[in-house]
């Protein structure tokens, strides 16, 4: 922290004296990109930390027209995994200089009222990391011209703008076998909110390989990716009888409101129903819960979307690129083994 002097916080004009060198030469010295000599960078650095000074950020982006703001959207704040996913994206862009700026558009429809407000916090960039909004909620940015990522989002062959996330239809695809490779013949697909486009995605790579395997597939879809909406369509579900061998959950939130379902009816997992999930989020590995799922690899997806956002702020007229990144299945034990 900065010490304190009669006058109150260190500043600038502190630092220079101490320095022996003009306030410039020490505003120099803090921006990066600007010309100073290694003698008066030394001197100056010195001077700073001998009186615990840090330049002012807000004060910088004055002189520089760049804030460092990052824009960090999303629109499910009821899903715990998000908690995981802003810990990596907040730390990833502070270890870059950069600093997060969180927006909640939970229930926001309107790409416009969004561009708006990070307009007037003069963001530099945006990361969209939803994997339930549009295309054109980033291409929104794009268009107003501000450098934006959407982690998550929905894979495209030509993007308007960076995509980086998983194939959700490859995801389906690896549930759907990994059941069939089970011995499971009654099988359904639980998903997220049916206009999510994850939730679309993953149902059509869980039915391709169900109409390629001549296997019948029922599906429903919960109110939202929760763990109450994942339990209440799981109790309806069981409610009206007949319930699935197992299920394809389409989140892992959802999975663990229906394992709950599940068992509080007096079922067992997976000796009657066997349960699938997907993202790998740390709850699912939780000794109580034990959720077989598909890894979604958060970690790298994160560190890429970031390096992408950190380029196009010094160049933004870079082509939009759509990265794919490999899921896996996590063993766990909510499904039965292979035989």
């Amino acid at each position: 922290m900065p010490r304190e002097t009669a006058r109150g916080t260190i500043t600038l004009r502190d630092v220079a004296l101490l320095a022996g060198v003009s306030r410039s030469a020490v505003s120099r010295t803090f921006t990066a990109g600007a010309s100073v000599s290694d003698k008066t960078r030394a001197k100056v650095e010195k001077a700073a930390a001998t009186l615990g000074y840090s330049p002012n950020a807000l004060a910088s982006s004055l002189t520089t027209g760049r804030t460092k703001m990052i824009g960090l959207v999303s629109n499910n704040f009821h899903n715990p995994v998000f908690l995981e996913v802003f810990d990596l994206f907040t730390k990833g862009l502070q270890a870059r200089g950069l600093r997060p700026l969180l927006v909640n558009l939970t229930d926001e429809v309107r790409p416009e009222d969004s561009i708006r407000m990070l307009r007037a916090y003069s963001v530099d960039g945006v990361i969209v990391a939803s994997s339930t909004l549009p295309a054109s909620f980033a291409e929104g940015f794009h268009d107003a011209g501000v450098p934006v990522v959407h982690s998550f989002g929905r894979h495209i062959a030509n993007p308007r703008v960076n995509v980086l996330g998983i194939d959700n239809i490859a995801a389906g695809r690896l549930a759907a076998r990994t059941l069939i490779e089970r011995g499971y013949q009654r099988i359904a697909f639980l998903g997220g909110p049916a206009t999510a486009t994850s939730t679309q995605d993953r149902f059509a790579g869980v039915a391709e390989v169900f109409r390629a395997s001549g296997l019948d597939l029922s599906f429903s879809y919960a109110s939202n990716y929760s763990f109450d909406a994942g339990r209440a369509e799981m109790l309806r579900l069981l409610a009206a009888g007949a319930p699935a061998e197992a299920y394809f959950c389409g989140d892992d939130v959802l999975s663990i409101g229906a394992l709950s379902a599940i068992q509080s009816s007096g079922l067992r997992v997976p000796e009657d129903i066997g349960v699938i999930g997907l993202n790998d989020m740390e709850m699912a590995g939780w000794a109580n819960i034990n959720l077989t799922t598909i890894h979604n690899p958060f970690a790298q997806i994160i560190a890429a979307s970031i390096d992408v956002i950190a380029a196009s702020l010094n160049d933004n007229s870079r082509a939009p690129e759509a990265r794919l990144f490999d899921c896996s299945i996590v063993e766990r034990g909510t499904l039965r083994p292979l035989p």
